[in-house]
């Protein structure tokens, strides 16, 4: 956190038509020289900026000699804002009910060019963080040479907004509101043949069963260090993914985005299914040669892309081999 930086957005209209004043803040990792392609990553629902190093969530991805090896890219990551991660209660937003994750591609979009960041070598998200990659591609269609949409999808279905509208029943009206909503996701991002897997009805006392007691570490874990506001926010954002929104159908939109499409999708995912994703890549293919999808095989369900890291790593190794010497678009560092 003490490496987090800020940039002033005053008075932007989001998608509702109101003005907002927000700090947006980010990190920089990686290799510092002006000429190093940018590679933004876009974090999941609980999840923050700080992607490596100490506490940071995709460790097993990125870093010096990994996957996305900081020696050769420059890695930038926004915070949702609201997301509380810096600790300060003026940056939380009580209105959560005002913004998109259109809106968030929008901050994102105005983040990068004050940082006079020109082109992007890829984005890559998991979940949330991957709808918003869809997001930002849609509205800055040649912005992104590799958009890498992680357990998503380009948009919410209405399985994932039943799920978001029940999130938020508990957050609003439950006694333990951040513990109960996260025990109620955690049975969606895992599988019934994954806890079969790791409990098999196996009991941490006479009375309760190791997966209760499971479930109650995440909910407690997560009343402890996230915010109930930032939740709210978080799951607002989740429900309201549509890169159609006022555009047209899904072909007319992604067909125009002139990235490489690289979707990754898990084949057990209750989430954001397995199927969605196969039909957005056949729809698409019959427009635009340069989109591919690749499938995590695992019993895990949606937690896979944070489970899998070496079938993950096996799909991203082609695209961050390139050798970066060659690129013809190479973007300008961050500020």
């Amino acid at each position: 956190m003490k490496n987090l930086k800020y940039i002033n957005v005053s008075k932007h209209r989001i998608e509702n038509g109101k003005t907002i004043d927000v700090f947006l803040s980010y990190q920089v990792f990686g290799k510092t020289s002006q000429d190093a392609p940018i590679v933004l990553v876009n974090h999941a629902l609980t999840g923050n900026s700080n992607v490596i190093g100490e506490n940071g969530w995709w460790n097993d991805l990125i870093g010096e000699n990994k996957c996305i090896d900081t020696n050769e890219y420059k890695v930038l990551a926004f915070n949702i804002p609201g997301n509380g991660y810096d600790n300060n209660s003026k940056s939380l937003i009580d209105n959560y009910k005002d913004f998109t994750a259109r809106d968030i591609a929008k901050l994102f979009a105005i983040g990068l060019e004050q940082l006079k960041i020109e082109q992007l070598f890829a984005v890559i998200g998991g979940s949330v963080g991957g709808g918003i990659s869809w997001e930002l591609a849609a509205l800055k269609p040649d912005l992104i040479e590799h958009l890498i949409p992680v357990a998503t999808d380009w948009k919410s279905t209405d399985w994932l907004i039943a799920n978001c509208h029940i999130q938020d029943a508990i957050l609003n009206n439950s006694n333990k509101p951040l513990a109960d909503a996260r025990m109620h996701a955690m049975t969606l991002y895992r599988t019934p043949e994954s806890l079969t897997q790791k409990f098999d009805r196996t009991k941490k006392n006479n009375t309760l069963f190791n997966i209760e007691s499971w479930l109650n570490y995440h909910g407690d874990n997560l009343n402890n260090r996230f915010n109930l506001s930032a939740y709210k926010m978080m799951n607002q954002i989740l429900r309201t993914i549509d890169i159609t929104n006022g555009r047209g159908d899904f072909l007319e939109v992604a067909s125009k985005i002139s990235s490489n499409i690289h979707i990754i999708t898990i084949n057990s995912d209750l989430f954001f299914k397995a199927e969605e994703n196969w039909n957005a890549f056949v729809e698409l293919k019959s427009k635009k040669e340069n989109v591919n999808i690749h499938e995590i095989k695992s019993i895990h369900g949606h937690d896979a892309f944070l489970i899998e890291f070496d079938q993950l790593a096996r799909f991203l190794k082609p695209i961050f081999k390139v050798n970066i010497n060659t690129l013809e678009s190479i973007s300008k560092c961050v500020a």
